[in-house]
């Protein structure tokens, strides 16, 4: 009888205690993983082609829902935001961090984009392989190997080298990013058919995933049926959806040589 007295006094305090990083409902909160670097292409043909503005109001939306674990997108560990390309080749860009976009709304992000890439001041040469290479050194000296890593570029993704007249996109270099961790996936956006399919086709790599998003595609992420107006952005379900059906989309590795 005493021993069942005991039972009874531990299972009750056992049951009082609280559940260390359990939510109301029970579950664990996951620790974010994710290191997501985004690219912003601030080249005169990008600049111009009429998809830049818009690609900067997606990103906004993009990175908010992304801090914010909103809708069901990913929280990243880590964030960093930079632009391709420069005034030569090979030069270094500043990586903005994950502090310079939390705790701000959608618009104030909006904003801070467009600060930080004036339309009014376009680069000449875009330079993914610079990228890339930061990309690498910043995961190495932030300690962010073997973590997923997710890049995401809003470019045409013409890269500014020819080979006898034609564009030459063997000239892009994937292998800085190889092995950083073993899930590296590259998400070209607001590109075009033809661009795409040569990423896909002719870019060389190993481990690398890569998908690319067309431009009309990308375009439609603010049709009216999609962010449905004088609606709160934590209540645009179709809007989520169609992120993860287009923008998150789970990519398998494709080697190419």
């Amino acid at each position: 009888m005493r021993n069942r007295g005991f039972a009874a006094v531990i299972t009750l305090l056992l049951g009082a205690m609280p559940l260390t990083g359990c939510d109301t409902a029970g579950s664990v909160e996951a620790e974010p993983r994710q290191s997501l670097f985004i690219g912003v292409d601030v080249s005169g043909s990008f600049m111009n082609s009429g998809y830049f503005n818009d690609s900067l109001e997606f990103l906004a939306y993009y990175i908010y829902g992304h801090l914010n674990g909103v809708g069901g997108m990913e929280r990243p560990n880590a964030l960093f935001v930079s632009s391709i390309g420069g005034a030569t080749e090979g030069e270094p860009k500043t990586f903005f961090p994950i502090q310079t976009f939390e705790n701000k709304s959608v618009e104030e992000i909006h904003a801070t984009l467009q600060q930080m890439f004036p339309k009014e001041n376009p680069n000449p040469f875009t330079d993914y392989n610079a990228f890339f290479e930061q990309v690498a050194y910043t995961v190495r000296s932030k300690n962010l190997v073997l973590r997923p890593i997710t890049i995401v570029m809003v470019s045409d993704g013409v890269p500014d080298v020819s080979r006898g007249g034609k564009t030459d996109y063997d000239s892009i270099v994937l292998n800085p990013l190889e092995r950083l961790a073993r899930s590296v996936t590259v998400r070209l956006l607001y590109t075009n058919a033809v661009v795409g399919k040569n990423w896909q086709t002719e870019v060389s790599r190993r481990r690398v995933k890569v998908w690319t998003q067309d431009a009309d595609v990308m375009r439609s992420w603010d049709d009216p049926k999609i962010m449905v107006a004088n609606t709160p952005f934590e209540e645009q379900p179709h809007f989520f959806d169609w992120v993860e059906d287009n923008v998150d989309f789970g990519v398998r590795s494709h080697r190419v040589h």
